[in-house]
């Protein structure tokens, strides 16, 4: 009989008959060691993002290990080489997670670009209550019908980001390695640029790539001077793909007017200055947590981990890294 080690509970059905399942706690292990001796023993591992899989950990777990199941899309947690070098099979949730996170680049958007959290704080304060009825310029934010959107990231969620500024009849541009008749044909009918250009363009920024050794710190200083200051600059990608003090700084200065973030540098720990800042709306790296994204994600993962006991081909392995 196999066992499977998922770090935290699943929402859902965690579906693989016969197995052994045990689970960690939902706040995640206080240390690495504790993760180590949860794992195990195990056969097949569910892990989170924050969990990192690495030789120490594939020691840990044992030789008999067959399947390490990122409940994510992302894996920059998974040494993806360490784990093909002792025959065990990596998979991520790349489906699972599209709607969900598009939506939330899209609630970030919006909030950061009408000031929703400025306003939401302004009136559970009792603020709004002692200034009054507010005046003709106050609270002034960014409209976005007819605006151009700038897609860094051609990828599922990338998309799904961008068929959802149909409805604002916004321009799309897009940065990728080469071209996708996906965003070039109707109903996007997008327009490929190279990033730098696309910066100095855009009034919205949505940040899609992964976290590589190319894309850590992509967005840099030098690339947050090129936004315009009426630019709304959104991510909900990896946090290091944003040097997050140089935004820091850029916010502060007024080089773009608002950023929306889902994802951190250093989670769950955050600059100090963007906690000081107005035009920052901040969640909790969550944007896959919506009931129907995660189910599908609980699902997928229990596909993968049966199939590979099983014997069979996964549904989603990851590719090896150089």
């Amino acid at each position: 009989m196999a066992t499977i080690a998922l770090s935290r509970p699943l929402p859902g059905e965690f579906d693989v008959p016969g197995a052994t399942i045990r689970s960690g706690p939902e706040r995640g292990f206080a240390s690495p060691a504790e993760l180590h001796d949860f794992v195990r023993g195990a056969d097949a591992v569910v892990t989170w993002v924050s969990e990192r899989v690495d030789d120490a950990f594939l020691d840990a777990a044992g030789p008999q290990l067959k399947v390490v199941a990122n409940f994510a899309v992302g894996y920059d947690n998974i040494d993806v080489k360490a784990c093909r070098a002792r025959g065990v099979i990596v998979t991520n949730t790349p489906d699972a997670v599209t709607e969900g996170t598009a939506d939330m680049a899209w609630a970030l958007l919006l909030a950061a670009a009408r000031r929703v959290g400025e306003g939401d704080r302004f009136v559970r304060s009792g603020a709004w209550a002692g200034h009054g009825i507010l005046g003709p310029t106050e609270f002034i934010g960014r409209p976005l019908a007819g605006r151009t959107l700038l897609i860094v990231g051609a990828g599922r969620i990338g998309y799904a980001t961008a068929l959802r500024s149909l409805g604002w009849g916004m321009r799309v541009l897009y940065v990728a390695r080469s071209a996708k008749p996906q965003f070039e044909f109707a109903p996007l009918n997008a327009t490929r640029v190279e990033l730098d250009e696309g910066l100095t363009r855009a009034d919205f920024v949505s940040i899609h790539v992964p976290l590589t050794p190319e894309t850590r710190h992509l967005i840099d200083a030098r690339r947050l001077a090129l936004l315009r200051p009426t630019t709304v600059l959104v991510s909900t990608a990896r946090g290091p793909v944003i040097d997050e003090a140089a935004l820091v700084e850029a916010l502060q200065r007024g080089d773009l007017f608002a950023a929306g973030l889902d994802v951190f540098e250093q989670e769950p720990r955050i600059h100090p200055g963007l906690a000081m800042l107005d035009n920052v709306v901040m969640t909790p790296h969550c944007g896959s947590a919506n009931e129907r994204s995660r189910g599908m994600m609980t699902a997928l993962c229990a596909a993968n981990v049966r199939a590979v006991l099983a014997g069979e081909p996964p549904v989603t392995e990851v590719g090896s890294r150089d």
